[in-house]
């Protein structure tokens, strides 16, 4: 057995590495046969990652990065013709294993069950992406809260090419984030641009040389979980997304009232106030999930899905 094959044997999961380094859950996408071609094993590691990173207490942020020369060119499209025909006899064959998750009596979009893995999280999630992230490999980075680019990164999506129309939740995530005039020049043309333009856009929020993208992430990782309160990170998380679909500032000024006057009693609250006055750096013991407040906000129906 070689180096390579002793290593692929150790890992936890067959498509991605999961390691926690200074409260910092860093995921990296790692699938060599398929140049990290996004595949229903893929989909089901990024889910269980994200579920674990949710629910360990000594987690409190996510990197997500590929690695290699791809984060993820997309769906593996190895399968040929009927790659997205679920229908086919090739996909009713790899799935007589189990039961298939449904929405409206349709078999469920795996990209968007990973999206909405990704928008239920509690914690806050960074995207590095290090080469091209085309269809599933760019909507999939979309409710992951900051998003940076190596200078090599590339983005599509590229579905009116492919017969299809975007999927893992794009169409809600997309136009929310770059506007919808951008999100269908994207759409409509399919073409594959660089980072400066998905910088421009607002897709990305930087762009850094291939050698520092990564320490760029874990950089921003570490000054977000260093001074900030776990709780306060998972609440402003799901705060700020769900309210993107409010009808009202008043909606949210309903919200925030009530998060205000019950987190103002928690054990956090008192200590942020302690260390200012004290001019100390603020020492924060409550964790996600163990101490996250049932009332505190949840994006609605990201796991209530059947």
């Amino acid at each position: 057995m070689t180096a390579a094959d002793q290593q692929a044997s150790a890992r936890e999961y067959t498509t991605l590495d999961y390691e926690v380094t200074d409260r910092i859950a860093l995921i990296t996408i790692d699938n060599p046969p398929s140049r990290n071609g996004f595949n229903g094993t893929m989909r089901d590691e990024l889910i269980a990652a994200a579920q674990r990173a949710d629910g360990d207490d000594g987690v409190r942020a996510v990197v997500l990065t590929g690695r290699g020369k791809f984060f993820c060119p997309g769906a593996d499209l190895s399968g040929g013709e009927s790659t997205f025909d679920f229908t086919s006899e090739k996909h009713a064959e790899s799935d007589e294993t189990g039961e298939l998750p449904t929405v409206d009596g349709h078999r469920r979009d795996g990209g968007g069950q990973v999206s909405l893995a990704f928008a239920s999280m509690r914690k806050p999630m960074i995207t590095a992406v290090n080469g091209a992230a085309v269809g599933i490999g760019a909507t999939m980075t979309l409710p992951t809260d900051i998003r940076i680019a190596s200078t090599e990164a590339r983005f599509g999506f590229v579905f009116a090419h492919r017969g299809l129309v975007p999927e893992a939740a794009s169409s809600w995530f997309l136009p929310r984030i770059v506007g919808i005039t951008q999100a269908l020049d994207w759409v409509y043309t399919g073409r594959v641009f660089d980072a400066e333009e998905a910088r421009a856009a607002g897709l990305v929020s930087r762009v850094v040389a291939p050698d520092e993208l990564l320490e760029t992430a874990m950089d921003m990782a570490r000054a977000i979980v260093d001074r900030a309160s776990a709780v306060s990170l998972g609440a402003s998380r799901q705060l700020l997304w769900s309210m993107l679909g409010a009808s009202s500032p008043w909606e949210a000024h309903r919200r925030d009232s009530r998060l205000i006057y019950e987190m103002g009693q928690l054990a956090d609250a008192k200590e942020g106030v302690q260390s200012f006055l004290g001019k100390r750096a603020p020492e924060f013991e409550m964790t996600v999930p163990k101490d996250y407040p049932q009332y505190l906000p949840s994006f609605p129906d990201a796991d209530r899905i059947d």
